[in-house]
């Protein structure tokens, strides 16, 4: 279970990252709102998630869902650069997530 509050965090920490570029810096009332709030879900899925998993595990593979979630983001929905550099970067990423969930028995 603590894995699927994990994805969810993750998922969550996409979403307000998007919603905070759309915010331009805080400027628009509405993506500021979702961004704040998506934020305090993240962090509190996170918190209940490093009930029962490691903490540098957990945080290590939040913080790579977000990375992951925002790169696909920039690119199929803000029309970013999807260079061969860029996705072996993000390739890398996922790749270390991999090797950090089988290390991990939780």
């Amino acid at each position: 279970m603590a894995w699927i509050i994990l994805l969810a965090a993750g998922v969550l920490e996409v979403i307000w990252a998007f919603t905070m570029k759309q915010s331009e810096g805080f400027t628009k009332l509405t993506p500021s709102i979702i961004t704040l709030v998506t934020a305090l879900g993240s962090f509190v899925l996170l918190a209940i998630a490093m009930r029962s998993l490691p903490l540098g595990t957990a945080y290590t593979i939040w913080t790579g869902i977000g990375a992951i979630g925002a790169f696909v983001v920039g690119i199929l929905v803000l029309g970013e650069q999807a260079s061969v550099t860029r996705i072996l970067a993000a390739a890398l990423i996922i790749s270390g997530l991999v090797l950090m969930k089988l290390s991990t028995e939780a």
